[in-house]
């Protein structure tokens, strides 16, 4: 009645401001302190209605506390946590005395305790657990009493293999201390110092004599419903790992060594990570290919933390002069990042919360794999953060046909032919008939999928994102090779020998012009192309655009319009996309390549 009122009111007074306006024997003057009388009393009206319906300090929408609900009210609260559940891929966090526009109002002790005795119940009728992750005091001018507020995390239990699964890029100069971190995080112990932590991480005798990490290797973190940490010192094997795991970290560790930049460029491009984790030392600082390993997570759009190692080793004042560093380097215009150095778990579940929600933070811990000193923030950062994409995304994905990017292949006996990689579209499941390709003759050959391994166990049904090892029996293995893709028979795969995409040069020493050669970067796809021409330009400098077409030296390749490209060779550098795709004959009918 209120708002029918004031709007009732108001009308005349429009509708008296526009005859007068209209009459041409009206004074200027006049009609200037008729508008501002007008003016006036619109205001008046308008800030006496936001008094009216302005709601109290200490008034509490039924949001923001959960006291002694009705069966009704339960009944719909849990609904919606069930809907915030499936939106954040099994996991949601909820803040308790804080209003939707952010006002920090707080709760009682007594309405706290009951609101999160509620919550519980809630958790538990969805099948999930709750966390405390922090609470504090509020200053509240009407209310004398303690006001406080809270965050609780919600994850749902484990069931069917179903957990959420995040992949973490670990870069960072040769000697940093990346394995050694990693071996501490997943095998429980702390490092003795000389490197004991990172020998179950190494795959190569010639990696164990070095210390230093060649190839692509794959470790796995848990944190079960409550948010504890499930690791090797509880589990004897990855299996029990992932059935007592809501929440799964999969670590890529990446070499180091500027000798091995190509694996790692494939590590970022072929495993599509989440995040990435940069870690440097505190003693040597930014140095090596520290500051090669950040722009290529930045030219991918991988959001990024870092981790400052080896604190253990320097005073104080050298942990400092590292961390200041990195703040100069990350806000460069460049970079255009806000470094967040985290100094607490409130700082880390705050790092946490906004590290997905904004592109420029950047969060920056300082820790040691010996001591352990500010390990558990880190371990609470990654408990907390959430997935970049959300079940609408992943669900549109899944409804697509199949398409699994080959990685890496194995021999393992007793089981014949078994292929790693990641499900980029769709559903994998057990007996599943898929065609792979293209071979060297641009050809496309049926197999069959015997079973799915995800993160070492057995799995029934692997869904669109998720990596895993698929076995293919007695297929023949010199059939296949890194870059290819399995997808569904129904799909009509685009192959390539030319294709053209728009590009930005990051750096080339000279010009790049008809005629260079480059090793070309497309998701799982490394290979040598020739650039055929450049649209437009005879030649290229640092930081100019181009449209490039780039021509495959060795056979063709299974590529999709719009993919991220990046391209080296020695020091060139450049990144772009895919914009055209050119079939390998124009006159050849694409079908009578594929061998169905």
């Amino acid at each position: 009645m209120v708002d029918l009122a004031e709007n009732c009111a108001v009308s005349p007074g429009h509708h008296r401001h526009g005859q007068g306006s209209g009459s041409g024997n009206n004074d200027r003057k006049t009609s200037k302190k008729s508008r501002t009388r007008r003016g006036k009393r619109g205001r008046r009206r308008r800030n006496k209605k936001n008094n009216r319906n302005k709601i109290p300090p200490p008034y509490l929408p039924p949001e923001l506390k959960l006291v002694n609900p009705t069966q009704y009210r339960f009944e719909h609260l849990a609904t919606q946590l069930k809907w915030r559940l499936q939106e954040g891929r099994g996991e949601a966090v909820y803040q308790i005395g804080v209003e939707d526009n952010g006002l920090l109002v707080g709760l009682t002790e007594a309405d706290m305790k009951a609101s999160l005795s509620t919550l519980k119940k809630m958790a538990e009728k969805v099948g999930a657990d709750i966390t405390l992750l922090r609470e504090r005091e509020v200053d509240y001018d009407s209310d004398r009493n303690t006001r406080k507020i809270a965050e609780v995390l919600i994850r749902k239990v484990p069931d069917d293999q179903q957990f959420l699964d995040l992949r973490v890029a670990v870069l960072g100069n040769v000697d940093s201390g990346k394995s050694t971190l990693l071996g501490v995080l997943t095998q429980g112990e702390l490092d003795n110092g000389r490197g004991r932590a990172r020998l179950n991480l190494f795959r190569h005798l010639h990696e164990i004599q070095t210390g230093r990490t060649s190839s692509i290797s794959f470790e796995i973190l848990g944190f079960n419903s409550k948010g504890e940490v499930v690791n090797y010192s509880e589990s004897r094997t990855a299996e029990e790992i992932c059935e007592s795991s809501s929440k799964m970290i999969t670590f890529i560790d990446l070499a180091g060594h500027h000798k091995y930049l190509k694996t790692t460029i494939f590590g970022l491009t072929s495993y599509c990570p989440d995040f990435a984790m940069l870690v440097v030392s505190a003693n040597t600082g930014i140095a090596g290919t520290t500051r090669e390993h950040l722009g290529l997570a930045m030219a991918l759009k991988v959001p990024i933390f870092i981790v400052v190692s080896k604190v253990d080793l320097c005073s104080r004042g050298t942990v400092e002069r590292t961390a200041r560093q990195l703040e100069r380097l990350l806000k460069q215009p460049g970079c255009n990042k806000v470094p967040m150095v985290v100094m607490n778990p409130d700082d880390a579940v705050t790092a946490a919360q906004h590290f997905t929600q904004s592109t420029c933070i950047t969060p920056i811990f300082t820790l040691s794999s010996v001591s352990g000193e500010s390990l558990d923030l880190l371990k609470v950062f990654l408990n907390i953060l959430p997935p970049l994409s959300n079940s609408k995304e992943q669900e549109e994905l899944m409804q697509q046909l199949t398409e699994f990017q080959v990685d890496e292949i194995y021999s393992v006996p007793d089981v014949g032919t078994v292929v790693g990689g990641t499900l980029y579209s769709g559903v994998c499941r057990e007996g599943e008939r898929l065609v792979v390709g293209p071979t060297d003759e641009g050809r496309f050959l049926r197999l069959k999928v015997g079973s799915i391994q995800r993160n070492r166990s057995a799995c029934r049904v692997l869904r669109a994102g998720q990596a895993a090892t698929l076995a293919l029996g007695n297929f023949d293995r010199s059939l296949l090779r890194k870059g290819m893709v399995m997808v569904s028979p129904k799909m009509n795969p685009t192959i390539c020998c030319q294709f053209e995409a728009a590009i930005v040069l990051l750096f080339h020493a000279k010009t790049f012009r008809r005629g260079s050669q480059v090793t070309v970067h497309v998701g799982n796809v490394r290979q040598t192309a020739t650039v055929e021409c450049l649209h437009g330009k005879d030649e290229l400098r640092t930081g100019e655009r181009a449209v490039v077409r780039f021509r495959f030296i060795k056979h063709p390749e299974y590529l999709r319009l719009g993919a991220k490209l990046l391209f080296r060779e020695g020091v060139t550098k450049g990144i772009g996309h895919v914009t055209r795709l050119l079939p390998p004959s124009q006159n050849h009918d694409q079908n009578q390549n594929q061998d169905y």
